[in-house]
């Protein structure tokens, strides 16, 4: 990327951050909802069906990566918002890079998920959770959160400029339920039927979920995953980056 989409991408970024200040609540919200989520699977509804030991220590890392991959509505509702209201028009008729409204959109995302897995984890820890896998494991685990997180934003980011419409994106954030629900995050694959157990498997949540147990040290490690965990992100991206940039880039001429 040159430096002239650099500094778009940067002036689009800083655009999506002074938002932040003018609607706190929507920032709240992303950062209580995840905390909700661990107190409630933790301690109020139970779970961790085959799962023997600390349900906590098995939970954590499935809570992360869970959290990664919910809370795109938030920018899919920001950039189907700018469509209709004009605001890609403005910008269109200015001397920007292709896709830096996008990547600006996309920075701003990954900062907030970023402070939203440092407020989970911080939960985490004075709930009693201790990952024990040392500093560059525990690097590495986030780093591969951040992934995952990074690869379901461009996914959402593309469903968004296919759908248009703020109203139509409710019904596309639906498509990530499966995904979250129907993954390792609160339950082991061995407690469940066989088919279903299999398809949890390929789940590419699942992967991020096993990969990062296995970095904090915790239940339902699993080393071998950590290839695949790498892999499907980069391969998400690999397709739905560009689909996102050119679509957008065909809307604007």
């Amino acid at each position: 990327m040159s430096t002239y989409a650099l500094t778009d991408s940067w002036t689009m970024t800083r655009r999506e951050l002074a938002h932040w200040a003018r609607q706190p609540g929507r920032l709240v919200v992303g950062l209580v909802f995840p905390v909700m989520l661990l107190l409630m699977f933790g301690y109020l509804v139970g779970g961790g069906r085959g799962v023997s030991g600390d349900y906590l220590d098995y939970l954590m890392p499935g809570m992360l990566a869970l959290t990664m991959a919910f809370g795109l509505e938030g920018t899919m509702l920001a950039v189907t918002q700018d469509l209709n209201k004009g605001v890609i028009d403005r910008f269109r008729a200015m001397p920007m890079a292709d896709g830096a409204v996008l990547v600006g959109r996309s920075a701003a995302d990954m900062l907030q998920s970023a402070v939203g897995l440092a407020v989970l984890i911080v939960v985490g820890l004075a709930l009693g959770w201790r990952p024990q896998g040392g500093p560059g494991a525990f690097l590495a685990a986030v780093g591969l959160l951040l992934l995952f997180r990074f690869a379901m934003l461009w996914i959402g980011i593309h469903l968004a400029l296919v759908a248009g419409k703020p109203e139509m994106v409710q019904a596309v954030q639906i498509l990530v339920w499966p995904v979250g629900f129907l993954s390792n995050a609160l339950a082991a694959p061995a407690s469940m039927p066989g088919w279903l157990g299999t398809a949890v498997e390929w789940n590419p949540m699942s992967r991020t979920a096993t990969a990062v147990r296995d970095l904090f040290g915790g239940l339902g490690a699993d080393p071998a995953h950590m290839g695949a965990a790498t892999a499907w992100p980069l391969a998400l991206l690999a397709v739905f980056f560009p689909l996102a940039v050119r679509k957008f880039a065909r809307m604007s001429h």
